[in-house]
């Protein structure tokens, strides 16, 4: 994976016999030579734009923006076939270099694929600097006051913390339920409250537990009666003989 990483970054080909060049592109449009916007930068191969801000007010821009940075790694109405067989990409900004379709072999767009999948357990969402979480001035610059030493990690009492502080501190339980819906503290049959007594992990473990409860649930409908009949109710054939 870090080889496909770094070619991916790097606009190689990571596989096949054309590895370490490349990427082939199509630059049909002439190269632009203007300074680059505000709040964009570039340097030493890596890009960071910085030139949007939305104010506390501004909750459709902010939704824009979220909508943006959430968006799909590629786009299959711009995704098309060559006539060899290739994976052509059309870029819906242009490269300032004019570059306006990137072409792949089909293995090598499957490594491209690939790399944009997360590692499992890893957070999309990494901080630095004093936000980073062992960082001691992180409790100083979070709504919540979340970090070593801050209000949230000393207050003891749930009911003594803020609004900011009981979102920040929700279970996986209650985001569960929040995010799908789905309440697990409520007992579907008498609606009576529940609590988490395990969390079991392990796949062997999850496997034989699913697997006894569909034994169980097999040996019950096969003891159950049959639904009751109605009485048989007389036809018109019967009155006339």
């Amino acid at each position: 994976m870090e080889q496909l990483l770094g070619s991916s970054i790097t606009y190689r080909i990571a596989v096949g016999p054309q590895q370490g060049r490349k990427v082939f592109t199509l630059q049909t449009l002439p190269a632009c030579d203007e300074a680059f916007d505000a709040g964009v930068g570039k340097v030493a191969g890596f890009s960071l734009h910085a030139g949007v801000a939305a104010r506390a007010d501004q909750r459709q821009k902010l939704e824009r923006l979220c909508r943006y940075i959430s968006r799909p790694a590629i786009a299959e109405k711009r995704l098309s076939l060559t006539s060899n067989g290739n994976v052509r990409y059309q870029l819906k900004t242009p490269y300032r270099d004019g570059t306006t379709h990137v072409i792949f072999e089909p293995l090598d767009f499957i490594a491209r694929l690939a790399a944009l999948v997360p590692k499992p357990r890893v957070n999309l969402t990494r901080f630095h600097g004093v936000f980073a979480p062992n960082s001691k001035y992180r409790a100083r610059v979070t709504p919540a006051t979340r970090g070593r030493g801050g209000r949230h990690a000393t207050t003891a009492d749930p009911e003594e913390r803020t609004p900011a502080e009981r979102r920040a501190a929700m279970t996986w339980a209650q985001r569960l339920k929040r995010v799908f819906g789905i309440d697990i503290e409520t007992c579907p049959a008498c609606g009576g409250s529940m609590r988490v007594i395990a969390c079991i992990e392990a796949p062997d473990v999850i496997e034989k537990i699913l697997d006894h409860l569909d034994s169980k649930t097999a040996e019950c409908k096969a003891t159950q009666r049959p639904p009751s009949r109605a009485p048989p109710q007389r036809g018109l054939f019967d009155e006339t003989v």
